[in-house]
């Protein structure tokens, strides 16, 4: 699957609200106070500092990074991922409920020999943040018993050779990681980072929403119903305030 294809069939998944400025969307008019969200319910933005809160080691960034990148690299359409914030997104959701599986079922399964065939994938006992602990360290202790190099060293042609075993399940990972189920996890958090409202930390400059065409985060798209199929050239808004 081409890289605008990846992220086109995930786009059509991402919705989000839209509480904007009237200067950052001309078509809202007469705003219904009424229906105001309340603060507890507002987005709430990717802390700022520049510093990771969940990871921290220098080698699992590298080779979170590694493997990001290679699921969405740089080219003529937009920035890697890294490059969109994509790592900073992943860390913010990581330090908070996300991280922590708050909605998650987290007790293991009622049935461990029918669960997985019943839910398509299996029942994880870890969290998120977790699975990335230990899937990042499981990750590079495989390309050092392989290769003799660090994963982020390998080269992009042998990363990718790596990642289509793992999402094959032909690579298992060690310390009893399930390769396959780490890498779908790492593919769907790559997409959120790369399409997610800039204001949780990824996306930035919205290059996500630029390459597949969506307008973001406006209020009233009604003047646009009727015009089908045609290039409405709206420039992406963001939650992020305009003051």
């Amino acid at each position: 699957m081409k890289r605008r294809d990846l992220l086109r069939s995930f786009g059509a998944a991402v919705t989000t609200s839209a509480l904007v400025s009237p200067s950052a969307a001309v078509e809202m008019k007469g705003f219904p106070t009424q229906t105001s969200m309340s603060p507890d319910h507002l987005p709430k933005p990717a802390m700022k500092g520049g510093s990771f809160r969940v990871f921290r080691e220098e080698n699992d960034r590298k080779t979170l990074a590694a493997v990001f990148d290679r699921m969405i690299p740089s080219d003529k359409f937009g920035p890697s991922a890294s490059e969109a914030g994509c790592l900073e997104f992943l860390d913010d959701q990581l330090a908070g409920h996300y991280g922590e599986g708050r909605a998650l079922y987290l007790e293991g399964p009622v049935r461990p020999e029918t669960e997985e065939a019943i839910m398509g994938s299996p029942q994880f006992t870890q969290t998120p943040r977790q699975r990335y602990e230990a899937g990042l360290k499981a990750l590079e202790a495989y390309a050092q018993a392989t290769d003799g190099v660090a994963f982020h060293a390998l080269s992009p042609d042998r990363i990718d050779e790596i990642l289509a075993g793992l999402e094959e399940g032909k690579i298992e990972l060690p310390n009893g990681v399930q390769g396959k189920w780490f890498f779908e996890l790492m593919l769907q958090n790559a997409r959120e980072g790369y399409l997610a409202d800039p204001i949780y930390g990824g996306n930035r400059d919205m290059v996500g929403w630029k390459m597949i065409g969506f307008p973001g985060a406006r209020y009233d798209y009604r003047p646009y119903i009727e015009k089908r199929g045609e290039n409405l050239n709206l420039v992406p808004v963001s939650l992020i305030p305009n003051d």
